[in-house]
């Protein structure tokens, strides 16, 4: 499926949204005392705001590792973001992945705080990408 620069935009623009509710979600949760929940919901804040920015090069991975794998081609290869944002968002990818799947894992309230501080800033660093983006198309 091919699409126009218009309908790129439109679906980044409604990512990125979804990237900032699930954000807000995730500090909720935050204060709420829900680690594991607030660690999945940061996470899939970047997952949002990644796909946000790829769909703007036409790239729309199925996968979380195709995600990964894009995120480092087209945004950290390009220099668009930097080596350290790439770092969270794996960071983010482990963790969730161990907090929703692994036995006996505990998740500290300084283990989620520190998810939804690198996923704010992974999505305020895409924000400024898609802004370049999308004036470029």
């Amino acid at each position: 499926m091919t699409l126009s620069s218009e309908e790129k935009k439109t679906l980044s623009t409604y990512r990125i949204e979804k990237a900032k509710r699930m954000l807000d979600d995730a500090g909720l949760l935050l204060k709420e005392g829900r680690w594991e929940s607030s660690l999945n919901r940061s996470y899939y804040a970047a997952l949002n705001a990644a796909k946000a920015a790829l769909i703007l090069f036409g790239i729309d991975p199925k996968t979380h590792d195709g995600i990964k794998t894009m995120v480092n081609k087209k945004l950290i290869l390009e220099g668009l973001i930097s080596q350290e944002h790439g770092k969270w968002f794996r960071n983010l990818l482990f963790e969730r992945e161990e907090a929703d799947y692994a036995d006996y894992v505990t998740i500290e309230a300084s283990d989620a705080e520190e998810a939804f501080k690198n996923a704010s800033r992974f999505v305020d660093k895409i924000k400024e990408v898609i802004g370049s983006l999308m004036q470029q198309l």
